[in-house]
């Protein structure tokens, strides 16, 4: 499951935490800003009823074109701007299908985001808060043209991997009564071996209990991995995910298994340096990604066994993740440069 990224003319690139696996990124690049300018959104609990149905039907065709890969219908949407950006679109569509085959569209959220007052490209922040005011979702968008803008959240309900579907739309007068066209879309995997996010997020809360604080931090990566529909959204229970890995501290140390980096461990054959361990979805299971120190091997052969080695001395150090996740990915660094070498279920690694 790679990811797939193109970006259009006038929109900045994707901000990313860490390395977290995203499946299917393209057409608008958007991210945390540096610089946030403040501009209107409306949630659907306060749209007109007309604007909510127009809305409501343009993002139920595109996701729906998504789920049955209607190239068509998807291009045909698509706002001519980002006329440049079509390959790289239907190509991330196709690589997203394994995401939604099987299931149905069922649409979660639509916000409208104004920022028609802009006079120029702008890193911009929309608050969207409830009709009540209790709950607030903040999306941020970097290098954001002006006009009217609208993104839609739906998911593939039924489908084994539970693909998480957003699109971005972006408002063209001249096309109206259908002005909603197509500027760019997410497809994110929703859940693994019929686990959802929320299932990891409560797995690692016990793991965190149990003293586990190596398991339960990458718990907690897994449950934010699966439960971002898209990068540039942050809400009320993604911040209390964050404040809860945040209390996971190693019972060594006092800090948190991510601030431990980089890790050496010393076997009987040589000393081994972790750079990094991160949550890698890149194969649809829970994987982890151990990055270590390479001696820069050459011979595929010996670059395995390298990698091979590598992971039992992690998986000896911490015996605990072996019961938790489903393998090991093995990356070797070696002169600044970062390569995949292989990836391992738990069972196959000594």
């Amino acid at each position: 499951m790679r990811r797939v990224t193109q970006f259009p003319q006038g929109f900045g690139r994707l901000s990313q935490r860490g390395k977290q696996l995203q499946v299917c990124m393209l057409a608008l690049a958007l991210g945390v800003a540096t610089q946030a300018r403040a501009a209107s959104c409306i949630t659907q609990s306060a749209m007109l009823p007309d604007d909510l149905n127009v809305l409501v039907a343009a993002g139920g065709r595109l996701t729906t074109a998504i789920l049955s890969e209607d190239s068509s219908a998807l291009k045909s949407a698509l706002l001519p701007a980002e006329a440049g950006e079509w390959d790289g679109m239907r190509e991330a569509v196709e690589a997203a299908a394994p995401l939604v085959k099987g299931g149905h569209v069922e649409l979660r959220s639509l916000y409208v985001l104004d920022a028609s007052t802009q006079k120029a490209p702008a890193d911009t922040q929309f608050f969207c808060s409830n009709a009540s005011g209790s709950l607030t979702v903040t999306i941020t968008m970097r290098e954001l043209p002006p006009g009217k803008y609208a993104v839609v959240l739906a998911d593939a309900a039924g489908a084994p991997l539970a693909g998480q579907m957003a699109v971005v739309l972006a408002w063209d007068a001249a096309a109206s009564p259908q002005g909603w066209k197509l500027a760019g879309l997410t497809v994110r995997q929703g859940a693994i071996d019929g686990h959802d996010g929320v299932w990891y997020w409560s797995r690692a809360r016990e793991l965190a209990k149990a003293g586990q604080a190596w398991s339960a931090w990458y718990c907690f990566e897994v449950a934010r991995a699966l439960l971002i529909p898209v990068d540039f959204l942050s809400s009320p229970n993604l911040d209390k995910l964050n404040q809860e890995q945040g209390l996971v501290k190693l019972s060594s140390t006092g800090v948190s298994a991510q601030d431990v980096f980089p890790y050496t461990i010393q076997d009987t054959e040589r000393t081994w340096k972790i750079e990094a361990v991160q949550a890698d979805l890149s194969l649809r299971q829970a994987d982890l990604g151990v990055t270590y120190d390479s001696a820069g091997i050459g011979d595929p052969a010996a670059q395995r066994t390298e990698a091979v080695a590598a992971l039992s001395a992690f998986l000896k150090a911490q015996p605990a993740l072996r019961t938790s996740f489903h393998g090991l990915w093995a990356y070797a660094m070696h002169d600044g440069k970062r390569s995949p070498v292989m990836e391992l279920p738990m069972e196959k690694i000594p």
